[in-house]
């Protein structure tokens, strides 16, 4: 392997990068053949994981979100993430724009109306009647609960322990760096790399399946605008264009490429939320975000635990509840991931202290989150009509955003612009961010796959980096093509049983953190030899 990397101009651990690669080649050919039955175990694994560790998935994420909080917050909030004297590399405006554009700037495109019109149609709780001022409540509850400190507790706790173990102990920036106290020096050996490939693997497909959603919106806006066919090709050809711009993206790297497109992207989408609040019911929606701040704290204990526990006696979903389409979904996604984000995040954070990393990290794009969810999902469902009375007075027009959402989630966003001023030009444009969101997505993974490969924080070849940016657009388009019609469902299905295993390892990360922390010198020095686990 290393005679054929060495030829091939590769500076990789070529154990891990051609294994990857190669599994993951392997993946697509059986897709090819046989994408019946591949689909066929994805929808039966996903079921039982819903049916049977729904609760672990749950319990666990509220249980990161606890423990992060509490790193912050003790005395070990004040280590630094490097030398003690190292300061951070880039500001606090362009690491929250590479972070958050790299993290779930698609999402929100994606779900920004879909999530809170859904939820107000069909509220999670029986109890709730649709449309009802009740169930627009909860819609934003539920919606912020999904892409809020929950989520950002996904990417905070292993972009944590990245940063501590790799910049703190001068370990190799590799998924396996994380369990040296627990496993030591078989970091190095089979044990180490089987987990720096499972971590590119799930990278993948985390990333692919995002692709796919940002992928199916944009042949939405496309169908809107200039009636281009919503169909598969369509599809796999805006995925060739798009991991082109990608591909130039990782050419050009972090600074030069990514930044660049991550603060333009992020000063647009800023730019289309202000448009909403300005020319939509302004004074409705300020209040709105500053109701929506309590809705979000009074609930979120509540939510943080809620199981869905009696849906088998309700008949909800076959048995397994509400949730296993939407939360546990939410988390299998978003922990697939973790490596990307994680890695991604602690590389823009070496000098920053512990409690800077997680304050940073887990409330900035929350908060965020929470304006963009007020402004967009109370916009829309002032538009489709709040309680009785007001859909009573609107008539035929009472719930035609929810039908369009009902018809095609991918369409929402779309919809919901019809309703304003320059709908087409504000349609195109919207077009243009989830596909600038889309390359950022895939450069920046491009280059944290690249980095888990050569355990060092430093680009490869160019061509080693353009190889996993088209080998994520490649798989984006299989899951396209495995998904069909029922292309969501498909992608939800797949990314649940992927994401198990992942979220497995995230949860033992916390214990990794523990045992690495009782080990620090509060006292001033501590930078050196990592720990050996009897030594903790």
């Amino acid at each position: 392997m290393e005679a054929l990397a060495r030829k091939l101009g590769l500076r990789t651990d070529p154990t891990i990068f051609f294994i990857s690669a190669g599994i993951m080649v392997v993946f697509l050919v059986v897709l090819l053949i046989a994408p019946g039955p591949i689909g066929e175990a994805f929808r039966a694994g996903r079921e039982w994981i819903v049916t049977n560790l729904g609760w672990f998935f749950i319990l666990g994420v509220t249980t990161w979100v606890a423990f992060l909080l509490w790193v912050a917050l003790s005395r070990y909030g004040t280590v630094r993430l490097g030398g003690n004297e190292a300061k951070p590399a880039y500001n606090n405006i362009s690491w929250f724009t590479m972070l958050f554009a790299g993290g779930i700037g698609t999402v929100l495109m994606f779900w920004g109306v879909a999530e809170p019109i859904s939820h107000f149609s069909s509220p999670p709780r029986p109890d709730v009647a649709p449309f009802s001022v009740e169930a627009a409540d909860d819609a934003m509850s539920f919606s912020i609960y999904h892409l809020g400190l929950h989520t950002w507790a996904i990417f905070t706790m292993p972009g944590l322990a990245f940063a501590y173990f790799i910049y703190r102990y001068n370990l190799p920036m590799r998924f396996s760096s994380v369990f040296y106290p627990l496993i030591g020096d078989r970091i190095y050996g089979p044990v180490g790399k089987t987990l720096d490939i499972f971590a590119v693997l799930g990278t993948l497909f985390g990333v692919a399946v995002s692709i796919g959603l940002g992928t199916q919106q944009i042949n939405a806006g496309l169908t809107e605008l200039f009636g281009i066919p919503d169909a598969v090709i369509t599809k796999v050809v805006i995925i060739t264009i798009l991991t082109t711009v990608a591909v130039g993206s990782i050419v050009a790297g972090l600074d030069s490429g990514i930044k660049r497109l991550s603060n333009i992207n992020i000063g647009m989408a800023v730019g289309l939320m202000v448009f909403v609040l300005f020319t939509g019911s302004t004074v409705f929606l300020l209040r709105a975000i500053v109701e929506t701040f309590g809705i979000y704290i009074t609930n979120l204990l509540p939510m943080a635990f809620w199981n869905d526990t009696l849906a088998s006696y309700s008949g909800n979903d076959g048995g397994w509840g509400w949730q296993g389409s939407w939360t546990v979904f939410y988390w299998a996604w978003t922990v697939t991931w973790s490596p990307f984000i994680g890695i991604f995040v602690a590389r823009i954070s070496k000098g920053r202290t512990i409690r800077e990393f997680v304050l940073g990290v887990l409330f900035a794009p929350s908060i965020f989150t929470l304006v963009w969810f007020a402004i967009f999902g109370w916009s829309a469902m002032e538009i489709d009509g709040i309680g009785a009375d007001a859909r009573a007075a609107m008539g035929a027009q009472a719930g035609a955003l929810s039908e369009a959402v009902d018809e095609s989630i991918p369409l929402a966003l779309f919809a919901f612009f019809e309703h304003f001023p320059a709908a087409t030009l504000i349609q195109g444009l919207a077009v243009v961010i989830v596909a600038i969101f889309f390359a950022t997505s895939s450069d920046s993974a491009s280059l944290v796959v690249d980095m888990l490969c050569t355990g060092t924080p430093e680009p490869g070849p160019w061509h080693q980096r353009v190889f996993w940016g088209v080998s994520e657009g490649v798989l984006a388009a299989m899951l396209i093509v495995l998904a069909g019609e029922a292309g969501l469902t498909a992608l939800q299905e797949v990314i649940t049983v992927v994401g198990l295993p992942m979220f497995i390892l995230v949860f033992t990360m916390m214990f990794a953190l523990i045992r690495g922390l009782a080990h620090e010198d509060l006292g001033g020095v501590t930078v050196g030899p990592p720990p050996q686990p009897d030594d903790l």
